[in-house]
């Protein structure tokens, strides 16, 4: 069995990884940015059945250098979770590249310096799906790529955009492209662990909570989280280095989201819209409402994820979307969010 590094270990992506791995019987180091919550992270996935017992955590922080050599030695693998996502965006379009261009530079580089054979980066969709000029239905592949000077294109997208170049360029420029593996999701829904969900759970929230009438007329390609974290731990052995790994089954559209908690959580249905906001209106309402400014580059075209051949590279399908939005409701009334 090996010893994982996984940074961001507290976040809803990476508890999941780090859940899988201790699962699978690996060691796993987490890197948090203070160990204060720890206990409470370990009792989550204990209540899952994990052996916290191999699980360590180490402060690092993805603004600093400090601590990342330390947090990579002796490992004989990384996997890079943490990154920003806001469910509202800051003003400025560069505004979140520092911190995830940066940071992934940081692991990167002190996982390459250290001998790290395997560095597997959780990029996302948004650094494939944006570029002038598209409508209708748009196939995604691993070679597509956002362009992050595109007028639409929010801070996200062009954080994790220029973030994933970098880290290609930097293993390029050393020779060493192979021991990269990047995972590239979709909207990532599914079931949270804890009450400490993250930005895309937030929507489902939104959702179910009546803070929204109505619903931008958008679409996603959507991974539930147990998928996605299946595949992280399946590139880590199989022949994927120097690849990107679109990880999406369905494209479906909020309101295709809407409709199905409706129809599997009745008794919450009161509250959960299912009109649709013209485009026109998204526009001007995004002009006061920083969370409607997150969609309008989606607004322009349908992405659909071309990922058979992540199938057939690591083995790993992807579960149905409605799998994905009901676990994702449930998870929230069980730990209380909603």
């Amino acid at each position: 069995m090996a010893q994982l590094l996984v940074t961001g270990v507290s976040g809803f992506i990476a508890k999941h990884v780090a859940l899988s791995a201790l699962t699978a019987g690996h060691s796993v180091r987490g890197t948090v940015r203070s160990t204060r919550k720890g206990d409470v992270l370990k009792a989550t996935l204990a209540a899952q059945g994990a052996d916290v017992s191999r699980l360590t955590l180490v402060e690092a922080d993805l603004t600093s250098d400090a601590g990342w050599a330390a947090a990579v030695s002796g490992v004989d693998a990384v996997l890079h979770v943490a990154s920003p996502f806001p469910i509202s965006q800051p003003r400025g379009r560069e505004d979140l590249v520092p911190a995830a261009r940066d940071g992934a530079l940081r692991v990167t580089r002190a996982a390459l310096d250290a001998g790290v054979e395997r560095i597997v980066v959780t990029s996302s969709m948004v650094a494939m799906m944006y570029r002038a000029g598209l409508s209708g239905d748009v196939p995604v592949t691993e070679s597509s790529w956002t362009d992050p000077e595109w007028a639409a294109a929010t801070p996200y997208i062009i954080s994790k955009t220029r973030a994933e170049r970098a880290v290609w360029d930097l293993a390029k420029t050393r020779g060493q492209t192979d021991a990269i593996v990047a995972i590239n999701p979709g909207f990532v829904l599914g079931p949270a662990l804890d009450a400490e969900i993250g930005a895309s759970l937030e929507v489902i929230k939104l959702f179910m909570t009546g803070a929204y009438p109505a619903l931008p007329p958008v679409h996603f390609p959507v991974v539930d989280v147990r998928d996605l974290a299946a595949l992280h731990m399946k590139a880590l052995d199989a022949p994927v280095g120097g690849r990107r790994l679109i990880a999406s089954g369905e494209t479906i559209s909020m309101q295709d989201m809407a409709k199905m908690l409706r129809a599997d959580l009745p008794d919450r249905a009161r509250k959960i819209p299912t009109a649709v906001l013209p485009k026109a209106i998204v526009r001007l309402l995004a002009m006061v409402d920083p969370t409607l400014k997150t969609v309008l580059a989606d607004l322009y075209a349908r992405p659909v994820a071309k990922a058979d051949y992540v199938t057939d590279l690591t083995g790993v399908t992807f579960r149905p979307a409605r799998d994905a939005v009901t676990a994702a409701g449930r998870s929230l009334i069980a730990h209380r969010v909603v």
